[in-house]
């Protein structure tokens, strides 16, 4: 079957949080200082910066965390058509990094705006001019919106490819809230993208391969799982292909990045989900059930986000790379260091 050419852009729809890292350099006795950067798994995946038009549908209040996310989306370029202006606060979520850059988070979300959609605002979205919706994380699974999202999405996969990734937050909510509307997200998303992380949760003692399998049966043609450091598996109707992950330690002096220093992996994997998605829409095979993806660009596609995913690392917070940051070398986009 011949590949369609791609013209149309992504959307991502979901929240935007207040990412609060804790900084014990700058608090003094008696104090907690903290150093607030825009987030949210869904705002990361559309600040992707590389190149595919993008568009965020979001409910954004004007407090100051709010006027930080606009700032952010609009400065990269993101496309706020369809956002809507909320009454509620913005979600807040504090992080403790470890040692090996691993971020610990504890939420303020009770009331937040992110979580109130209706009808009537979904209802008013047009996807005219692109090709995949993506959603998931807290605004999937979180009431009352999770629900209309969910409608939402079973109207518009007539007219888009729909990614989902679940971005599992047990500490917010239930495990058991995650499985129970799992295989409905499989029936809607053509796309599932997850962690292993999400995966220990959502399958406890089920093996990358297991999982999609049962996750094909529910009804997504292809499922990707990133696994940290050993790269992502992906499985495209239980064709599967292994990615590796880049090296990230050492920054080589050469004009090319083959390893980067990590600062620290927030938005690692929403990084990620923007590579994936915008190397898949470049190569033609989005906006339908992924009838013309074949194993070849499925490893190509992997591969790149695996790079872009790498290049998130080496930045603080959730600060993923721009379309000029990705040099082409034999054939192949590599993240180079920024001057």
């Amino acid at each position: 079957m011949a590949r369609p050419e791609s013209t149309g852009g992504v959307t991502v729809l979901g929240e935007c949080v207040a990412d609060g890292f804790t900084d014990p350099a700058l608090a003094g006795p008696g104090e907690l200082a903290l150093r607030v950067l825009p987030g949210g798994g869904p705002a990361n995946t559309a600040v992707a910066r590389l190149g595919t038009p993008t568009r965020f549908l979001a409910r954004l209040s004007y407090d100051v965390f709010g006027t930080l996310f606009r700032s952010r989306l609009t400065d990269s370029g993101v496309d706020l058509t369809g956002s809507v202006t909320a009454r509620e606060p913005s979600t807040l979520a504090v992080a403790a990094l470890d040692e090996t850059g691993q971020a610990t988070h504890t939420f303020y979300a009770d009331s937040a705006h992110d979580w109130q959609w209706t009808d009537d605002e979904l209802a008013a979205t047009s996807y005219d001019g692109t090709v995949c919706l993506h959603t998931g994380s807290l605004a999937l699974i979180r009431q009352p919106g999770g629900s209309r999202i969910e409608d939402h999405l079973d109207k518009a996969r007539e007219h888009v490819t729909v990614s989902i990734d679940p971005n599992v937050r047990p500490l917010l909510i239930p495990p058991a809230a995650y499985r129970e509307r799992l295989s409905d997200w499989c029936a809607l998303a053509d796309i599932l993208r997850l962690s292993e992380d999400d995966l220990a949760v959502l399958l406890p003692g089920t093996s990358p391969e297991q999982a999609c399998d049962t996750w094909h049966a529910a009804g997504a043609r292809l499922v990707v799982i990133t696994l940290g450091e050993r790269g992502a598996l992906a499985s495209l109707d239980g064709l599967r292909v292994t990615v590796p992950a880049p090296a990230v330690d050492v920054l080589d002096t050469v004009d090319v990045l083959d390893t980067v220093d990590v600062l620290d992996t927030v938005g690692a994997g929403d990084s990620f989900t923007a590579g994936l998605l915008q190397r898949l829409a470049s190569l033609g095979h989005l906006s339908g059930r992924l009838d013309t993806l074949s194993l070849k660009d499925l490893t190509d596609a992997c591969s790149f986000a695996a790079r872009v995913a790498a290049l998130t690392c080496s930045l603080p917070g959730a600060n993923s790379p721009w379309a000029n940051d990705i040099t082409l070398e034999a054939g192949v986009e590599r993240p180079v260091p920024r001057v």
